[in-house]
């Protein structure tokens, strides 16, 4: 378990968005760029919602500053195996049920267009919004609906963190 250590009054003035990358801050620092093994030994040591709190964080920090991103990144987690069952896990943990049906159904579109053209995961790139109008259309949609929903995500898990300090931080004078 990577408990941060931070001040009581900083943890208190964390914004909901803020609060859940400063808790992750120092195990990203230890799996960026890692190999799958390394990340996977990293993780392993955390506890059950440190694990949640780093799945959610790793989908949502890179797929939140675009379109392009949400899409490139969901297919890239449904191509790594685990990525996908963790941040499944990670919502259920978190109880967040309106974000894993939004993902759920990003990923039946998508997986419908990849059977259809013969492609895989790995195969999804920014271009493919750029090609493909329809596609755009459906990724746009569905990534307007993941901006106002995470909002919600983000405010649950930093009231779960509040509620639980003592699962992610070592709060100090």
């Amino acid at each position: 378990m990577h408990l941060v250590k931070m001040e009581r009054e900083m943890f208190e003035a964390f914004s909901d968005e803020r609060l859940g990358w400063a808790c992750m801050e120092p195990v990203f620092m230890l799996i960026r760029g890692k190999r799958p093994e390394i990340k996977a030994e990293v993780i392993g040591q955390l506890n059950r919602a440190q694990k949640a709190l780093c799945m959610f964080r790793v989908f949502y920090d890179h797929g939140h500053k675009s379109a392009a991103e949400y899409y490139t990144w969901l297919s890239h987690m449904l191509d790594m195996p685990g990525y996908w069952d963790g941040v499944q896990e990670a919502l259920l943990f978190f109880g967040d049920s309106e974000m894993m049906q939004l993902l759920q159904e990003t990923k039946n579109t998508l997986e419908l267009r990849n059977n259809r053209l013969e492609r895989k995961w790995s195969e999804a790139a920014f271009r493919d919004l750029e090609q493909d109008a329809g596609l755009a259309g459906k990724i746009t949609a569905y990534y307007g609906r993941f901006q106002s929903v995470s909002v919600k995500s983000l405010a649950a898990i930093a009231a779960y963190i509040r509620a639980y300090p003592e699962q992610f931080v070592e709060l100090t004078a």
